[in-house]
């Protein structure tokens, strides 16, 4: 079975890949269907982004479609920026942008109000089936960033049980508590099931 990942973040296609590496099924990136471009985010959930991506894959390629859209709720901004988490700082925000927004938002907080989540939602398309699992991680925001693996928010989001942020991590160490890395094995699960 071939999936096409809906994406072109390259370092969701490698946590991905390396989290679905254990399925008998080939991953196939954007990279390989250079006709599709960005899609436009244009949900008001996480769910409805996720498979507004994965069904505009599998409609242009004809191939089991997979998509994720994540967000980093914040508690003491009452859940935001959530769906909007990737254009937080603007359209066309960096990595960088955001996290420089959130610090500053975050700077009247105190650390015990300092709380957030990080939540996936994957949905998987095929002509016969629409399926979709989430992912939930609970941590703290930063008054700092701290180290220079992964992406997004990963170097002001910290974990307690780890005691690092996202970023001082390693892959297999992130993936294997991840909010991405939780939604993939429960939709790993499902898959290797029906396969």
């Amino acid at each position: 079975m071939k999936i096409v990942l809906a994406t072109h973040n390259r370092g969701k296609m490698e946590e991905i890949s390396n989290i679905l590496a254990k399925l008998p099924v080939e991953i196939l990136t954007l990279d390989s269907f250079p006709n599709i471009g960005e899609i436009p985010e244009t949900g008001d959930t996480l769910i409805k982004n996720a498979f507004i991506k994965a069904e505009t894959v599998h409609e242009l390629t004809g191939l089991p479609s997979l998509a994720d859209d994540t967000g980093l709720e914040v508690d003491a901004l009452l859940g935001a920026p959530g769906v909007y988490s990737a254009r937080y700082a603007g359209e066309t925000a960096t990595y960088e942008d955001n996290c420089n927004k959130m610090l500053k938002e975050m700077k009247r907080f105190s650390k015990d109000e300092r709380t957030a989540c990080f939540r996936t939602v994957i949905a998987f398309v095929t002509k016969h089936d629409k399926i979709w699992t989430e992912g939930i991680v609970k941590g703290t925001i930063l008054d700092h960033r701290d180290g220079d693996k992964g992406f997004g928010y990963d170097p002001i989001f910290y974990y307690p049980p780890l005691k690092k942020t996202f970023a001082a991590m390693k892959n297999d160490e992130k993936n294997s508590i991840s909010h991405r890395g939780k939604a993939l094995r429960n939709f790993s699960d499902i898959l290797e099931k029906q396969l």
